[in-house]
């Protein structure tokens, strides 16, 4: 990387030579020219001086200071700069050691990666990197670069020290007037919101990438090809009235889901009001059919209950016929049903028929064996009288 200030660092007495490199890259962010759409051609941007209307040549290009609200313009050279009492012209002069959530991240300005100026520089850099480390501060100072000052805010970083330029108060604009009034939040709203957060889980860095400017690459790759572009998919469109609590519910189902199964968790849709209220008609009416269907089948199965059970006739144990035009299963069954039931009857009459029948012969046979025996005991009793 090349160095873009070379400076040093005041630790109170101690003084640390260092260099300075960005720490951003935005050359890989989509950026457009400008072109004539009539031709196609680029549209260049020219410095045109505003009193003879010639172009400016940029080594005749300086600097001027024009006063809020005044038409007069001052000119500034480098040598008038370059006189005034600017101590931390090459020099970032720390002041205090602060707490970093005492740093507002809206004065962040721009990040520089801070190396050592020389091996001289090595041991004063390490010292401070592990003092801001160890005791978890950030160090504040004052530093000009690019032909003004700024605030900065020092802080270890993957052992190297980074340096944030930072706004001034002053330059932070009030927030009066975008924030809502007070708004009455439930109890239930907030736990789920919290539950939400805690669902999402941890971000893996390595996963963020630009969306939008791989969309682009695509779109230019089409048009150079001379491929038709497809079109982007609508997503929804204007605000609606939402249901705040099923939507939190949805989204923490979602997350969790999504974090169970190591798969992406598809987003979380807002349902509205009215259509919950004709959803849940809709479920009240399922529900309404489920019980009238579990009633009929409650009744058909009473009327399909065995003849010997409940001498029912026949006909009820029939089953709902077939379309017209097709002979009806339920009704063969029913008779077949019925010609069991009568033949099991008959055969249970037989049979009662042949038991009494052999109790009967059964019975004169015994009563005709002891006609027998009392015949011959009297002849045996006459013989003996006689």
């Amino acid at each position: 990387m090349r160095s873009t200030w070379n400076g040093s660092i005041s630790f109170g007495l101690v003084t640390i030579p260092v260099k300075t490199y960005s720490a951003t890259d935005r050359t890989s962010s989509v950026s457009f020219v400008r072109i004539h759409e009539k031709d196609g051609a680029q549209i260049q941007y020219r410095k045109i001086c505003e009193l003879d209307g010639e172009e400016v040549p940029n080594e005749e290009v300086g600097k001027g200071y024009q006063a809020p609200g005044d038409d007069a313009i001052v000119p500034i050279t480098d040598e008038d700069l370059s006189r005034l009492p600017m101590p931390t012209a090459k020099t970032l002069s720390i002041l205090s050691f602060v707490d970093p959530d005492q740093i507002d991240p809206l004065q962040m300005d721009k990040a520089y990666y801070l190396g050592p100026n020389g091996a001289a520089a090595t041991k004063p850099y390490a010292l401070l990197r592990e003092a801001l480390e160890d005791h978890r501060k950030v160090a504040l100072g004052k530093v000009a670069m690019r032909g003004r000052e700024s605030l900065a805010m020092l802080r270890a970083h993957n052992g190297a020290i980074v340096m944030h330029t930072l706004l001034w108060p002053d330059q932070l604009r009030p927030v009066t007037g975008v924030a809502p009034d007070e708004v009455e939040l439930r109890e239930n709203e907030l736990t789920l919101a919290e539950t939400l957060m805690d669902s999402l889980g941890e971000l893996d860095p390595a996963e963020l990438h630009d969306d939008y400017r791989e969309a682009v690459e695509e779109l230019v790759a089409a048009k150079l090809e001379g491929e038709p572009v497809a079109p982007a998919a609508s997503g929804p469109s204007g605000a609606q009235v939402i249901d705040l609590t099923a939507a939190l519910e949805k989204s923490v189902r979602a997350a969790r889901g999504g974090r169970d199964a190591g798969t992406e968790a598809e987003p979380a849709s807002v349902t509205p009001i009215r259509g919950r209220k004709a959803a849940k008609k809709g479920e009240a009416e399922q529900g309404a059919a489920k019980k009238s269907g579990a009633a009929g089948k409650k009744a058909a199965a009473k009327k399909t209950a065995p003849a010997s059970a409940k001498k029912a006739p026949a006909k009820k144990t029939a089953a709902a016929p077939k379309a017209a035009g097709g002979r009806a299963k339920g009704t063969s069954t029913a008779k077949k049903t019925a010609a069991a039931g009568t033949s099991k009857k008959t055969a249970s009459k037989t049979t009662a028929k042949t038991s009494t029948a052999k109790k009967s012969t059964t019975k004169k046979s015994t009563t005709k064996k002891s006609t027998a025996k009392k015949t011959a005991a009297r002849k045996t009793s006459k013989r003996s009288s006689a």
